[in-house]
């Protein structure tokens, strides 16, 4: 499937990437990339992808279960918006500058969307179809392949250490 072919954000701003999924992870990243575009002065765009569910091994973490009809990119979008919501509410910081959901598969996705960024952010694991491994397939996918410095935000930088 290829990606929404949608410009990310204008060539040459410096920017900060950051995928974002509903699960815990992902809103851990979402928070440290804001807090460091605040740190650095550069302007943060949230990624979220969609595929159809029937088609893809991939799940959205707040993706209902719904008939083939509904319109999966509406459906992202409305969420991605209340997650950045929540999170630049919670933060009290205005640095993100696009929040969009892009059609195709995340990994995929976020390289494209990193082609002119600064920086890549991800979470250690998001709703794959292998939550129970440390360092997901999306993110480990990204570290390998992405054109820019890529920071995976361990789930564990959200709360202090049990042991």
């Amino acid at each position: 499937m290829t990606p929404d072919p949608t410009p990310s954000a204008v060539e040459g701003t410096a920017r900060i990437v950051v995928g974002v999924d509903g699960s815990i992870g992902s809103g851990v990243a979402l928070r440290w990339a804001i807090t460091q575009a605040h740190a650095t002065s550069v302007g943060v765009e949230v990624i979220a992808s969609w595929e159809d569910p029937m088609q893809s091994s991939y799940s959205l973490g707040w993706m209902p279960i719904m008939p083939d009809s509904e319109d999966w990119a509406a459906i992202t979008q409305t969420y991605l918006d209340q997650e950045v919501a929540q999170v630049v509410a919670e933060l009290g910081s205005p640095e993100v500058l696009t929040a969009r959901a892009v059609h195709g598969h995340p990994a995929q996705v976020l390289l494209e969307a990193a082609a002119h960024a600064c920086l890549l952010v991800v979470g250690s694991r998001g709703h794959g179809t292998l939550t129970g491994m440390l360092l997901g397939s999306v993110s480990q996918h990204c570290v390998l392949h992405a054109p820019c410095p890529v920071v995976v935000v361990p789930v564990t930088s959200a709360a202090p250490l049990s042991r």
